[in-house]
Parts: structure tokens; C-alpha cells; sequence
């Protein structure tokens, strides 16, 4: 795990988010340490997809700064922005995989677009790709073939196959049950590892949070900024912010042992 005193990966600077006149949310400020599993975090309506989308260069901040590597994402220009862009591998909330192409060549395009592998090399590195996640042999079936969990896999194997720097998942385990969930989070992790990426995820399951997340930003839809940063389970035993340990809680009064809730022993 990264140390406290390691120099930022990614950071984020005074950042103001606006459509038009109304601001979503302002004053935004966190750093994520390379190979962290940073976790973007609050109640409906907060803004977490949207941070995340200035993040990868689909929203432009109205005002301050995402850096990678001490680089400015947004202050440069759209060609080096672009370049930076093939280092991330995006995981959205549906998988949003192609339906009129199988599972191969939906992970097969963005090979096909950025390098220049021939076909054979393409095919090979995409059952690779598949098999990582679990879907080994699944090459030809369509999306609609196959389960919501395998397709979240298969939008997992699409976006890993450039071997990005910085994994960004949209709410990963939305739509599925908790054991499917659970096999994801250890998915995740063990693609940390094989890929050495930074993970950033927007989610709101607690299993989650507490389970992979070592740094996170907590949004607050009312305030339009953030009232917390850093580890969820020091956030869960220390904070002084009740939003945040209600968030943590979920309601469930105090829960100081730095444990998620539901893993509390009853009496």
C-alpha cells in the first residue's frame, strides 16, 4: 500500500463545477497516491459521476485544477489531453458495451484504434483480456447473452485492455447481488495488483467502501462541496462531521472500531 508520505498521482485543486450559472459543487481538493483505491463518495445528487467525468475529460471544471503527475489535465492542449486520456481505462455504470458486437470485439476496438498489433496479436491479447476477468471462452457471445455481472466483467476486460495507468469505475457493483458484488471487489483488487493501476471508483455500497478503499472524498449535495478526505475506515473512527459518520453508519448510531456496521457483533 502506498505510504502518507508519497508524492500525489493525481490531485485535484481548488476545483468549481458548474452547468451554466448554477454551481454543483465548489472548492473540491484531495490527492490520490499511486496504486491508492480512492473511492468518490456521498448522497445522491452530490456530484460524484460528474467529478468523476472532470476527472477523465468529459466535463470541464469551471474553475482550478486536475493534475497527473503534477501535469495540468485541462490547462493543456486537446492533443496532449487526448494522450493523456489512453492512459485511463473506464468502467461505466451499465458496462455501456456495443450489443451488435460480441464480447471479443467489443474489447478488441479500443486495440484496434490505438495500437498497431496485427490480428492474430489483437485476438490473442483480448482472450487474454477476457480470461483475466473470468470470461474465458466467451469470446463470441453477444451482451445480451450473457448475465449483468458478466457484463460488468466484459466492460472490465474492455477497459483494461491498453493496460491502463488509472482505473475509473462508474458505481462498479450497481444492479448486482451481494456475492456478485463481493467477486468484483476481489477482481478489482487483483487487477491493482497485476496492472500495478491507481483505482478511482464513485460508489455508495458501504461493503465496498470498507472492503478495497484505502483514500476517499466525501460530497455533499447540500453545502455543494466536500466535507471529508482520506481513508474511509479513519473517517468512519474519527470524524467530526455527522453527515460523513452517517454516511459510514448509515444511521447506525456509533461505530468507532473502525469496522463497517454490518459487521459489528450484536448482543
Amino acid at each position: 500500500m502506498p505510504s502518507a508520505s508519497e508524492a500525489p498521482f493525481i490531485a485535484v485543486h481548488g476545483l468549481t463545477i458548474a452547468y451554466g450559472s448554477f454551481v454543483l459543487m465548489r472548492d473540491i481538493d484531495f490527492r490520490i497516491r499511486k496504486g491508492d483505491v480512492f473511492v468518490i463518495m456521498g448522497g445522491s445528487g452530490c456530484g460524484k459521476t460528474t467529478l468523476m467525468r472532470a476527472m477523465i475529460g468529459l466535463k470541464a471544471p469551471a474553475k482550478g485544477e486536475v493534475l497527473y503527475g503534477g501535469a495540468s489535465f485541462w490547462g493543456t492542449d486537446e492533443a496532449t489531453r487526448a494522450g493523456l486520456m489512453q492512459r485511463f481505462g473506464v468502467l461505466y455504470q451499465q458496462g455501456a458495451l456495443w450489443s451488435s458486437m460480441t464480447l471479443a470485439e467489443n474489447v478488441a476496438l479500443p486495440i484496434g484504434e490505438y495500437t498497431d498489433r496485427s490480428a492474430p496479436e489483437i485476438r490473442d491479447l483480448v482472450s487474454f483480456k477476457l480470461a483475466l476477468v473470468g470470461l474465458a471462452g466467451f469470446e463470441d457471445y453477444y451482451p445480451s447473452e450473457i448475465s449483468g455481472g458478466m457484463r460488468k466483467r466484459a466492460g472490465l476486460a474492455r477497459a483494461i485492455a491498453l493496460d491502463p495507468e488509472v482505473l475509473f469505475f462508474d458505481e462498479p457493483s450497481a444492479g448486482l447481488d451481494p456475492i456478485s458484488s463481493r467477486h468484483l471487489d476481489d477482481l478489482i483488487l487483483e487487477l491493482r495488483e497485476s496492472l500495478g493501476a491507481t483505482i478511482v471508483m464513485v460508489t455508495h455500497e458501504l461493503p465496498s467502501i470498507f472492503a478495497i478503499a484505502n483514500n476517499s472524498v466525501f460530497l455533499d449535495a447540500e453545502t455543494r462541496t466536500q466535507l471529508a478526505t482520506g481513508d474511509p475506515k479513519r473517517l468512519l473512527a474519527e470524524t467530526s462531521e455527522p453527515k460523513v459518520h452517517e454516511f459510514l453508519t448509515r444511521g447506525g448510531g456509533d461505530a468507532h472500531d473502525g469496522r463497517p456496521p454490518q459487521e459489528k457483533q450484536q448482543p
